[in-house]
């Protein structure tokens, strides 16, 4: 362990009672989101009781396993903190910011595969080709979202999910080039072929919500968001790390939950609901992706969640003067 802190020192960084504490509290922000996430599918697709019934007559076994969950999330940010007491809060930083970043990638490729299928198959649909192409049962499935969701979308996400772990993350700029190229096909086939169909402007609809709500996280990170800002450019690198920090965790964090336990802590939620029933929109031939775009909305309080806390403990090092410091992509990259 000494050893451990000499190299420590040697690169400019000493850890201290603050810094460990610092780093427990971030990423106990993070395992209880994923606790949290954990029980909402327990307890609404497995059909567990609840972890708050656990406090009730008669607690069932799993309802206290479900407790143990956010227990585990309180001890085992502990626990990893204390073996790795050598660690800046920059390391913890950039794990924290990768984790974030594989999220919204892996949920940009999901909106394009998805995207491009669901708008192939209700072209098809509207156009009386599926059922020669596939025959009447299969072409009947497909016009039903409890088939479409599992067996075409499900296997879409899980590749979505393996491509953005072996791919180089995509920009932002492409799914913005997507939403421009989506807007075009309606114009020149509303203006030239007088043709428009439903799912042309849901396809539009889902990669412009995709393009705002998953790249919130990369534009924090950035310092791309608008500020309305008075005092903060004059401040030092010290005082604008305290005020991002105290921002990170009385503003930021607090809304991601809010969001969060608004959307999800019940069947009935404006994020579950959806997902539970597969919802889809009542416009005729249009795409099945409305449950999809309720979970956009998940998307944006993880990945956000995630990267405030890693910008609390990039803020926390600032306000140390740590070394190290990231530097900001050049404007209009991604």
């Amino acid at each position: 362990m000494e050893s451990t802190f000499s190299s420590v020192a040697e690169r400019g960084y000493v850890p201290t009672p603050f810094t460990l504490v610092a780093r427990y509290f971030a990423w106990s922000v993070v395992a209880m989101l994923f606790a949290f996430l954990l029980n909402v599918y327990l307890s609404f697709w497995r059909k567990w009781p609840g972890a708050d019934a656990a406090f009730g007559p008669d607690a069932p076994a799993l309802a206290w396993l479900q407790v143990l969950i956010y227990a585990l999330a309180l001890v085992a940010p502990a626990v990893y903190v204390s073996l790795t007491r050598g660690r800046s809060l920059r390391e913890d930083d950039a794990v924290m910011t990768r984790l974030a970043a594989y999220i919204a990638a892996a949920a940009f490729w999901c909106v394009l595969l998805v995207g491009v299928a669901d708008y192939v198959i209700s072209f098809l649909r509207v156009e009386g080709i599926l059922e020669n192409l596939f025959g009447h049962q299969l072409a009947t499935d497909l016009g039903r979202n409890q088939f479409r969701a599992p067996y075409v979308h499900g296997p879409l996400i899980i590749a979505s999910l393996v491509i953005a772990a072996v791919a180089r993350p995509p920009g932002f700029t492409w799914l913005a080039l997507l939403v421009v190229v989506a807007e075009l096909q309606i114009v020149i086939s509303r203006f030239m072929y007088s043709y428009e169909q439903a799912f042309m402007g849901d396809l539009v609809r889902m990669w412009y919500a995709g393009l705002f709500l998953f790249s919130s996280a990369y534009t924090l990170i950035e310092e791309g968001h608008v500020r309305v800002d008075v005092l903060y450019t004059n401040f030092s690198a010290r005082t604008k790390g305290l005020v991002n920090a105290i921002g990170s965790v009385c503003l930021g964090l607090p809304l991601c939950w809010t969001i969060l336990l608004l959307g999800m802590s019940s069947p009935a939620s404006i994020i579950t609901s959806p997902l539970l029933a597969l919802e889809v929109t009542q416009s005729g031939f249009g795409l099945y992706i409305k449950y999809l775009m309720a979970a956009f909305l998940a998307v944006f309080a993880v990945t956000m969640l995630i990267q405030f806390s890693s910008y609390f403990l990039e803020s926390v090092a600032d306000y140390r003067g740590d070394p190290g410091k990231r530097k900001l992509a050049p404007v209009g990259t991604a």
